[in-house]
């Protein structure tokens, strides 16, 4: 088996090792090897950005947007293909794969439109014979670093407004995701940008970092990932000497949605199921917390039992499952670990988390979904992302305490409430501390086209997506001219 290259300055760069790609859904079955990169190669690769910047940035901007329109038409093409290989390498059922490789198609090509909507301001001057000219240009090189639960749709967000600004790329995937990162870069690879505007190095954060980061040829680096290893990154990207890196992280979250008394049943299980339970729970934007009120609690968690009695758990890829394995061994044990800890923290396991070694005889990362009551907001794995498909009901009094509950936590991505009054939802939406606020919807699921991120430990920096992706991917320029 041929490994699959490193992309530096416009070739394709055999690693010094390369390492296997495996099915989570079958650990026998192995996707492919990966090139790994070697540091050298990692500075290379943003040496071929440096070099190459200049030349992407003065392009036209009809230029950039048809390399980012033939992008996304060309993801959308293979649309299958490529939901296929997403759920095989990653997990992720076959119809939300599916969603998330249509959603990177739309990512790229809601870019494209934006490298044409470039504008800026003309402004008087307060003094005789000055006009103001407000514009934006390039960052420059940017490290872009992506996690491994949304290996399409996360890069996509990262990689087109870098390009549709002007920026030069070198991109770092998760070491457990490389085939999605790999079939995106051949991709962008032939979409006509100059060689060096855009790298991609696979390998391990830690051993890539020193370029990825240290480098001064780098002046901007987006994360998402563990808050332990943003804060890492972000430190390092102010200590380094010389110029600064600019740093946008997205660290993840501890999500409530609050569940009231006069909520639609059906509608807050239906909530509660997608944004605890789909994509295994893996998304930083999973409600791990369910705040409901005592006059619903009882007949919530009936509702949402019998709901969970209904998912099925298999391979990613087969017809019909609608719980796929967790990704790997390391974040099984992980979950394992937390739903044992819940457990000896006294709270009650009312559905699920059984761990499956094999599924009709395929050996796989199985763990059926788990749901605990009579939990507290004060036990640790209420507290602690989990990034599993581990949930804790926490009965409130009233709303009032729902809202408190909700708010007492060290995140801030997502946040939803469920109520049929709209009194209430206002309230709700103006007093819960979080970046992103759904009403009577999933606090999981976002469209490419609105600002995403959070507050406190969950977020640093601009935000990511939409047309707030130009804070970070833009620095401005004010330009004084006499007439």
């Amino acid at each position: 088996m041929k490994p699959h290259a490193n992309y530096i300055g416009g070739a394709w760069v055999p690693g010094p090792d390369a390492a296997e790609n495996i099915n989570p859904s079958d650990t026998r079955d192995v996707v492919g090897l990966y090139a790994r990169a070697s540091l050298e190669q990692a500075h290379d690769a943003v040496a071929a950005a440096a070099a190459a910047q200049p030349r992407w940035a003065a392009s036209l901007p009809q230029q950039r947007a048809d390399a980012l329109d033939f992008i996304g038409r060309e993801i959308e093409q293979r649309g299958p293909e490529l939901a296929d290989l997403l759920a095989r390498e990653e997990g992720k059922p076959l119809a939300e794969a599916r969603g998330e490789v249509q959603r990177a198609a739309h990512i790229f090509r809601f870019f494209a439109g934006e490298a044409l909507r470039a504008g800026g301001e003309l402004l008087p001057s307060t003094r005789a014979g000055l006009a103001v000219e407000i514009t934006r240009e390039p960052v420059g090189v940017v490290s872009l670093i992506t996690p491994w639960n949304f290996p399409i749709a996360i890069p996509a967000w990262k990689i087109a407004p870098a390009l549709a600004h002007g920026n030069a790329v070198v991109f770092k995937p998760a070491e457990l995701v490389p085939g999605c990162a790999w079939a995106l870069a051949e991709i962008i690879s032939r979409a006509g940008l100059p060689a060096g505007a855009f790298n991609l190095v696979m390998g391990s954060g830690r051993a890539l970092g020193p370029a990825l980061i240290d480098d001064a040829q780098v002046a901007a680096v987006s994360f998402t990932g563990s808050e332990a290893t943003g804060r890492q990154l972000a430190a390092r990207a102010v200590a380094r000497p010389g110029a600064m890196a600019r740093v946008q992280l997205e660290m993840g979250g501890k999500n409530p949605l609050v569940v009231l008394d006069d909520a639609d049943l059906d509608v807050a299980v239906a909530c509660a199921l997608n944004g605890a339970f789909f994509s295994t729970g893996q998304r930083c934007t999973a409600s791990s917390r369910l705040v409901v009120t005592a006059g619903i609690h009882d007949r919530f968690v009936d509702a949402l039992v019998a709901r969970l009695q209904g998912l099925v758990l298999g391979d990613a890829r087969k017809p019909g499952t609608t719980v796929g394995p967790v990704v790997d061994a390391t974040q099984l044990q992980q979950d394992l670990k937390y739903i044992a800890l819940a457990r000896s923290e006294g709270a009650e396991l009312a559905f699920g988390g059984q761990h499956h070694a094999e599924l009709e005889g395929q050996p796989g990362h199985y763990l059926m979904p788990a749901l605990f009551i009579h939990s507290t907001n004060t036990m640790r794995f209420n507290r602690e992302e989990i990034f599993g498909p581990v949930a804790g009901v926490i009965r409130v009094a009233d709303a009032d305490e729902a809202l408190a509950v909700a708010n007492d936590t060290a995140y801030g991505l997502s946040a939803g409430v469920c109520t049929t009054s709209l009194k209430t939802a206002a309230h709700f939406k103006r007093q819960l501390q979080a970046g992103m606020v759904m009403v009577n919807a999933p606090t999981a699921g976002v469209d490419p086209h609105v600002p995403f991120g959070g507050r406190k430990a969950s977020s640093h920096g601009p935000r990511e997506q939409g047309r707030y992706a130009a804070e970070f991917y833009t620095v401005v320029k004010t330009a004084y001219v006499a007439a």
